[in-house]
């Protein structure tokens, strides 16, 4: 697609006002503000989508500018400490619920959209990988496969040598199934392999290393 003058200008307006929540914290301001960068990032992307751009190429944009975001939140909580890992979860959470309601939008407003690399699930337009180039596609997988390891990480570090009863690390578990069968459609389905083992995989492993790191609760 062709971008004319207007829209360049936009894109690149959009992209500095995610960038300024990126670093506000070098405003020295003392403010929490910075943590909006995860929803401030789906709209340039967005609005790329919307003006009918290629939207795995969107959605990779978006999830490299989350792991930017993931990464600085990241350091700020294991060297400066003034960052927290429930913020992050939380407006990352936020931003990715935004996402969905906007994919459940554009591409009924401009049904044209429709006819890019996409698929509906239930009322959400996603980018549909499979049907993507090779190139394209396999910076989707590689992109998504380390935003959702970044978000993983955090939370093994945190919760390391802590007392977590079986139930809770079952729960831990079960929350982290809904991504880990969006993994599995990623790399996986449309093939004859059925999706749901890789996420079972994944679940076990994750399973085994919250063994090893944390503590049971003492029982009498």
């Amino acid at each position: 697609m062709a971008f004319d003058l207007s829209t360049i200008i936009i894109l690149i307006t959009l992209s500095i006002i995610y960038l300024i929540f990126l670093v506000f914290d070098l405003f020295g301001r003392n403010e929490n503000y910075g943590y909006l960068a995860y929803i401030v990032a789906v709209i340039p992307v967005n609005y790329f989508w919307a003006i009918g751009g290629d939207p795995v190429f969107a959605y990779i944009l978006l999830f490299i500018l989350w792991i930017v975001t993931i990464l600085r939140d990241t350091i700020g909580v294991y060297r400066k400490k003034d960052k927290e890992i429930n913020e992050i979860l939380l407006y990352l959470a936020l931003g990715v619920l935004i996402q969905l309601i906007i994919s459940a939008i554009i591409p009924e407003t401009n049904t044209s959209l429709q006819a890019l690399p996409i698929q509906k699930f239930w009322f959400f337009w996603l980018p549909n990988v499979h049907l993507a180039e090779p190139s394209m596609a396999l910076a989707f997988k590689i992109v998504a496969t380390i935003l959702i390891s970044l978000v993983i990480v955090p939370l093994i570090l945190d919760i390391k040598d802590e007392e977590i009863p079986l139930p809770i690390i079952i729960v831990f578990i079960a929350i982290f199934v809904v991504p880990f069968l969006y993994l599995d459609y990623v790399w996986i389905g449309g093939t004859t392999t059925p999706v749901g083992l890789l996420t079972f995989l994944f679940s076990v492993i994750l399973f085994i290393i919250m063994l090893l790191i944390t503590r049971g609760k003492e029982t009498k």
